[in-house]
């Protein structure tokens, strides 16, 4: 009976450490917020930026697989391009490493007695209104989770490992005497683990328990740290399977650099070994390998050392086991580097882009901070401003298809369209605006602080028109759930609003391109058809009702449709307006 609560109070701490984790992770994210997501962004200018960029926020976030998941969506929404983000996906691996460092002292050093004061003040901070404290109070509630929960798991395991210890060192012992072919099972054992706990903190918490052990040695622990390596990279392509070819290839580029990462160690695995215990020595550590082996002889003979010895061998083996982390993704990120187009070739090869699929949403102008002149920093948002609404057009050609389209399963895909065409507008305009807000803090002149102020309404105008995309998606889909079906004469009907609407994207991007802009009847032309289309199909709408031509409810969905047509009709005359001056400004 003390046995399996032993196993079940090894796997409960195990769930604290994953818990502990995520909600550290989570409050660290939510206190960074779009600072970290600014910094992402701005921070790809080039390959050293890229890597340090990924370094800085997986160290802030402590998880690896948080970051990838961030450049994975970044890519999705075509913020990051595809070189870009394997720079920060090499960068996170180096962060990560972070990790093994904390769990290494989680387990030499009794955190455990500093965890439960932590939980208090992170309880108490957690209670507070404010939303930073309440962020902090959660990571140090997740810290302390995590450091008891890795308590838990270790001395549990240690109980279970004393009463089955001579098995369990017979155990190992057998699967160790395959030579190489040891070094590969636990490479996969590794991998496998990872991909099941879905956290490769956690898989190392569990290589260094079994190393401090002495179940398994040195070279078996540095196997499954390699393994451990792959294992993570599911993670990311897990979050990209539902995402954009773009995003697929980001994660498989996280696998590839991995895996090749693990193939070149392996050709060179005993010298790279022999490199760490020589590290470890110079820093006055016992050589890992040798204090393995004195942990192995203690428990197999069931000795009685002294107490600080062996806490000395289990210090020398859990931080070799974090320098060797550390040691092959910085080597593996600095040799690597060099190879990323190659990377990036062998991902555009590997992951072939669906027939349809050729839109690229990313921002083409705006790669950095702000320019040397305010001038030629506005030039750059202006051609970038373009580029956006040439985007809302594009989506604006999947409303048309999804309010025509009558096939649930072809819906629900452009339905999914629209939904992604609205977190790409969010996403968008915040770079954007963001951009403008950093050129706006230097000294410009009142006509640039204009046009600025004119921008930041166009960009809000043009994040509506998503918004406007999505709620039509949702209207459809509501039409849909009730049964309801378009006929031929709504459907002529709303394409001619649409036609019109056309119009007016066609006349908004030709207003937007103009250097001095001066004479917007154009676009007020559009907006004034668009409403006598929609003043006069209400009219028509009324008839139909009373002589029952449509039902009543379809008739609503009818009429929900038009309004958010004659609605992005309004934004398109407001941006127009914005260029020229004439927009009403909001504080």
């Amino acid at each position: 009976m003390t046995t399996i609560l032993n196993v079940l109070s090894v796997l409960g701490g195990l769930a604290m450490f994953l818990y502990g984790m995520a909600l550290m992770s989570e409050g660290l994210q939510k206190s960074a917020g779009d600072r970290l997501r600014a910094f992402m962004a701005k921070m790809t200018s080039n390959a050293f930026k890229r890597v340090l960029t990924g370094t800085v926020v997986t160290c802030l976030v402590q998880s690896s697989s948080a970051t990838t998941i961030m450049v994975v969506s970044f890519v999705n929404a075509g913020l990051l391009t595809l070189g870009n983000a394997i720079g920060v996906i090499m960068g996170a691996n180096i962060g990560t490493t972070l990790t093994a460092w904390i769990t290494s002292l989680g387990f030499s050093v009794n955190i455990a007695l500093f965890a439960v004061p932590m939980m208090a003040f992170g309880y108490l901070m957690h209670c507070s209104k404010k939303a930073s404290l309440k962020n902090v109070g959660q990571f140090l509630m997740g810290f302390a989770v995590m450091y008891v929960g890795l308590t838990f798991m270790k001395d549990c395991a240690n109980a279970v490992l004393g009463e089955y210890q001579t098995g369990m060192m017979g155990f190992f012992g057998s699967i160790n005497g395959f030579g190489f072919g040891s070094i590969l099972l636990f490479l996969i054992a590794g991998a496998v683990l990872t991909i099941v706990l879905q956290a490769s903190s956690a898989t190392m918490a569990i290589t260094m328990l079994l190393a401090a052990s002495g179940l398994i040695d040195f070279k078996l622990a540095v196997a499954m740290v390699l393994g451990e390596n792959i294992g993570t990279t599911i993670t990311a392509n897990i979050a990209a399977a539902v995402a954009n070819t773009s995003a697929k290839r980001a994660a498989r580029a996280h696998t590839i650099f991995n895996i090749v990462g693990v193939i070149w160690v392996l050709a060179v695995f005993r010298p790279i070994v022999k490199l760490i215990c020589l590290i470890m020595v110079n820093l006055g550590f016992q050589d890992p390998m040798a204090a393995s082996s004195q942990l192995a002889y203690i428990a197999n003979n069931g000795i009685t050392a002294d107490p600080s010895e062996i806490e000395m061998y289990k210090n020398s083996l859990l931080y070799g086991i974090a320098m060797l982390h550390t040691l092959f993704n910085v080597t593996n990120t600095l040799v690597l580097i060099w190879f990323t187009p190659l990377i990036e070739k062998a991902v555009v090869w590997l992951v072939k882009e669906p027939k349809g699929e050729a839109e690229v949403f990313r921002l083409k102008y705006i790669s950095g901070g702000p320019l040397s002149t305010a001038e030629l920093s506005i030039s750059e948002a202006q051609q970038e401003i373009v580029h956006f609404a040439e985007i809302c057009s594009n989506g604006f050609g999947y409303i048309r298809q999804a309010i025509n389209e009558t096939d649930p399963e072809a819906f629900d895909k452009l339905n999914d369209k629209l939904i992604k065409y609205e977190e790409i507008t969010d996403r968008i305009e915040y770079e954007i605006a963001t951009y403008l807000n950093d050129v706006s803090k230097n000294e410009i002149s009142d006509e640039v602080k204009d046009k600025i102020k004119a921008m930041y309404k166009i960009v809000g105008e043009l994040e509506s028109l998503g918004d406007s995309g999505e709620a039509i998606g949702r209207i459809l889909k509501r039409k849909n759930a009730h049964g309801k079906v378009f006929d031929k004469s709504i459907l002529d009907r709303l394409n001619k609003m649409m036609d019109l609407v056309q119009k007016g994207y066609d006349v908004m991007i030709e207003n937007l391109k103009e250097d001095n802009l001066k004479d917007i009847s154009n676009a007020e032309n559009c907006e004034y058809n668009i409403n006598e289309c929609r003043n006069h199909l209400r009219e028509e709408h009324i008839v139909n009702i009373e002589s029952n031509s449509y039902n009543y409810l379809t008739g609503v969905y009818y009429m929900d449709v038009l309004s958010e047509l004659e609605k992005i009709g309004d934004f398109l005359i407001n941006v127009s307006q914005a260029v020229v001056g004439k927009y009403e400004y909001e504080n």
